[in-house]
């Protein structure tokens, strides 16, 4: 029991579970912005598509553009929101 209660006070589950949040908001992000252009520039005829760098504007932008920006949001999250935490029970004390 002392156990269990030494756990839930340790801070880093705290952070753990920040940095968790941060990865699902991410990953919210990604889905929404990929869903988003795709559907988005993607619902008509193919004649009427655009092409950039020769594909068509909706798979560049949902499929490559969006990739790039999370990329760069996940570096940008994990060098300045991300703490490093010591894994070991001793390094704690």
């Amino acid at each position: 029991m002392k156990q269990q209660d030494k756990n839930l006070e340790d801070p880093r589950y705290k952070i753990a579970n920040k940095e968790a949040l941060i990865g699902v908001a991410l990953v919210v992000v990604n889905f929404i912005l990929w869903y988003g252009f795709a559907y988005g520039f993607g619902s008509g005829t193919v004649e009427e598509y655009d092409y950039i760098f020769g594909f068509p504007a909706w798979f560049f932008y949902s499929c490559i553009a969006v990739t790039v920006l999370i990329f760069l949001l996940v570096i940008l999250a994990v060098k300045f929101l991300f703490k490093e935490v010591p894994l070991d029970e001793g390094d704690e004390e």
